[in-house]
This record gives structure tokens, C-alpha cells and sequence, in this order.
């Protein structure tokens, strides 16, 4: 991709698209740029329905050391007016930096998290949002914000609940303490903990290029099958599934699945449509 990020850098190849937090001088936290990119590029990357798989990493020491000073400072500069009218303004601001870590569930493609060094604060938020989290051994998380007088208020306290024990949940956000990679994989948090950034991106890569052998439309429905039940009834969800099937289940990914296991060869997908105008 040709655009230029204030925060990121881009790159796609095979179906595959990586993003790189790319400010390691200031520990890749979270600028205003961050908020307004993060959600312009993962949508653009889903409407072109040619990425299969997004791969989030990060340079430098830490992945991310969450929210930057400048964000508060914007806030407390608008942080004035009429009370009910100032609330309504704050509640769409939060909205708004939430909208930015929901494009990774909304994605139609799978999003994998490669994480090194410290995820702090709004970096927890960013990365329970996504499909699958891997890190370095040295890699530890920590829910900064009840450390520095606030509730978080960007999607772990709603999403962590559904990946790990409340129980530990609440010790975490209470105690805004660090938990280190072996905790994490322990509670099923990450996936797989890495010796180093390298093995890890290796081993990260190697599983999206896994994902994006597999038919994209069958990909796409088991994500937002999943992401539909963990939020419904397993009824509900039932229901859901049936009706989805009753449009997405179609022949010619499973001929083309079943052909190339035959031939020993890797199956030959069609992408799924851009997302586009519905006139387009």
C-alpha cells in the first residue's frame, strides 16, 4: 500500500498484510494520529476482500506503552461548557477511540497480535480485540489505567472477561500490576509464548499463511460465527448459524478444497468481494 501512516507501516503480500507499529522512539504509544489510522486501515484493508489474514506487530523495546500524554491534553483543552452538553461530547470521544479497536472484530479476515516487551494501558484494550495474541517470553501486560486515576474505558473490561477467569480480570484491573507472559499463556490469553521477536514473527507468519490457504468465505463465517456466540445464547447462535448457511454454503470452495487435496496442491480460492458501494 502507497499511503503513508503517521503510526504505521503497511505491507501486503500473498494475502497476507502486515502492520507494524512504527513509532519505537516513543514506545509506539497511542497518539490522536494512532486513533484515526488504525480504523481507515484495517477498513480498507477488508473492503478490498483480498487480505485474508492481518498480522499486528510492533518495533522497538515494547510493543505499545498505550494512550499518549497528547490525547489527555486534547480532551482537557475540550474538557468546558455546559455539563450535559460536555458529557454528550466526552461520550462520543469515547465512542470514538472504542470504534477504533472494534474495526479489529468487525474485520471479515482474522487479525493475529505479535506482541514483544510491554502492552500497557490502551495496548491491553487494542490487543483483546484481536483474533489470536502471541509474544516473546519477556513480553508482560498491564491494565495501566486504574493506576492513574480512571477506569479504562476502550474494550478490556468488556473483553477480557470473555478471554480469562473474571476472577483474575479483576485482580489485574484493580491492581493495575504487570502479568507476564507464562501467567498469560497459562490462562489462555495468548496463544503461544516465543524465545524472541524473530521466532516469533516467524512463527506468527507461518500461521497466517495456514489461515489464508483456507477458503475466505469459510474463514470469514467461522469468525463471525464465533464472535456472534460468544456475545449470544448457544441457541441463539444456533439459529444464527442455520440462517447463515442457508446464503453463505455454497459448492464451489468445497469442490475446489476436495479437488486440490486429490491433485496435492494448494486449493485456488476466489477473494471475497470489496466491500464497495452496494451500487458498485
Amino acid at each position: 500500500m502507497s499511503d503513508t501512516y503517521s503510526c504505521f507501516k503497511v505491507s501486503v503480500e500473498l494475502g497476507i498484510a502486515h502492520i507494524q507499529l512504527s513509532r519505537p522512539d516513543a514506545l509506539n504509544s497511542m497518539i490522536p494520529e494512532f486513533w484515526r489510522e488504525l480504523p481507515a486501515l484495517v477498513d480498507r484493508l477488508d473492503e478490498t476482500g483480498d487480505v485474508r489474514v492481518v498480522v499486528i506487530s510492533s518495533t522497538g523495546k515494547h510493543f505499545s506503552a498505550g494512550m499518549d500524554l497528547s490525547v489527555f491534553t486534547e480532551m482537557a483543552k475540550r474538557f468546558k461548557g455546559e455539563p450535559a452538553r460536555r458529557a454528550e461530547k466526552m461520550r462520543r470521544s469515547v465512542l470514538s477511540l472504542q470504534d477504533s479497536f472494534s474495526s479489529l472484530e468487525r474485520a471479515r479476515m482474522p487479525v493475529l497480535v505479535a506482541i514483544q516487551g510491554g502492552a500497557i494501558g490502551g495496548a491491553v484494550d487494542m490487543i483483546s480485540a484481536a483474533d489470536c495474541r502471541y509474544c516473546t517470553k519477556d513480553a508482560f501486560f498491564c491494565i495501566k489505567e486504574t493506576q492513574i486515576g480512571m477506569t479504562a474505558d476502550v474494550g478490556t473490561l468488556q473483553r477480557l472477561p470473555k478471554l480469562i477467569p473474571a476472577g483474575l480480570v479483576k485482580e489485574l484491573a484493580f491492581t493495575g500490576r504487570n502479568w507476564h507472559a507464562d501467567e498469560a499463556l497459562a490462562q489462555g490469553f495468548v496463544n503461544q509464548v516465543f524465545e524472541n521477536e524473530e521466532a516469533m514473527l516467524e512463527g506468527v507468519m507461518r500461521i497466517a499463511k495456514s489461515i489464508a490457504m483456507n477458503s475466505p468465505m469459510a474463514v470469514a463465517g467461522t469468525k463471525e460465527m464465533l464472535n456472534y456466540a460468544r456475545d449470544h445464547s448457544v441457541q441463539e447462535s444456533l439459529n444464527y448459524m442455520a440462517t447463515w448457511q442457508s446464503g453463505m454454503f455454497q459448492m464451489p470452495d468445497i469442490f475446489e478444497a476436495l479437488e486440490a487435496q486429490k491433485e496435492k496442491r494448494v486449493p485456488r480460492y476466489e477473494a471475497i468481494l470489496s466491500k464497495g458501494n452496494s451500487f458498485d
